[in-house]
């Protein structure tokens, strides 16, 4: 798949760039860091420029994460409402909250370290009723430093995109495994102290 995407970056360019790191947002199954290391590479050879590059998939991702959050507003409530034990509701109700607490760092967060969890981030934030505007903010900048990181590495070392891939995908799957292992570690930890209480 990787030779693929490899071919298919210089032939459709910056709308490929774009709806990749689009559709990566709503948590479809699209290589959009493998699209945007490749993209990085053919912009260093001259085949792409390379603020384009970095522009589409900035905007992609941006309007991608403003997809998710719009979507999360408009049935999250009734996903938590009807389709959850009122126990689990109830939990879902309070990590809402401590997202709208704390979801500006969630968001910027989730954009780059832990970009596996972003499209989740953007279904929560809309759920939970996160601010638009903290959104929005957090999302530009977090997604900012997403697509710099990844066009920018694909430039760098255009050579030997495949293997760099391979790290940067292994890298950023363990970052994301801890970051939830945290999170369910956190979530037990509350739920314990609950059910201790009398």
């Amino acid at each position: 798949m990787t030779e693929a995407v490899l071919a298919l970056v210089p032939l459709y360019g910056l709308g490929l760039i774009a709806g990749a790191t689009f559709l990566s947002c709503l948590a479809l199954p699209m290589p959009a860091s493998l699209v945007m290391l490749s993209a990085g590479g053919f912009a260093a050879a001259g085949d792409l420029v390379l603020w384009q590059t970095v522009l589409a998939a900035w905007l992609g991702a941006i309007m991608g994460d403003q997809l998710g959050y719009v979507l999360g507003r408009i049935g999250g409530r009734l996903m938590v409402g009807r389709a959850m034990p009122p126990r689990q509701a109830a939990l879902m109700g309070k990590a809402m909250q401590a997202l709208q607490d704390k979801g500006d760092w969630a968001v910027f967060f989730s954009r780059w370290l832990v970009s596996p969890l972003g499209p989740y981030v953007n279904f929560a934030g809309g759920a939970g009723r996160l601010n638009w505007g903290r959104f929005t903010r957090a999302g530009i900048a977090g997604e900012a430093i997403w697509v710099a990181l990844y066009v920018g590495l694909g430039a760098a070392f255009a050579d030997d995109i495949v293997a760099l891939a391979g790290v940067l995908g292994s890298a950023s799957g363990l970052v994301a495994a801890l970051a939830v292992a945290a999170a369910l570690g956190i979530w037990l930890r509350m739920a314990l102290r609950h059910r201790a209480q009398p």
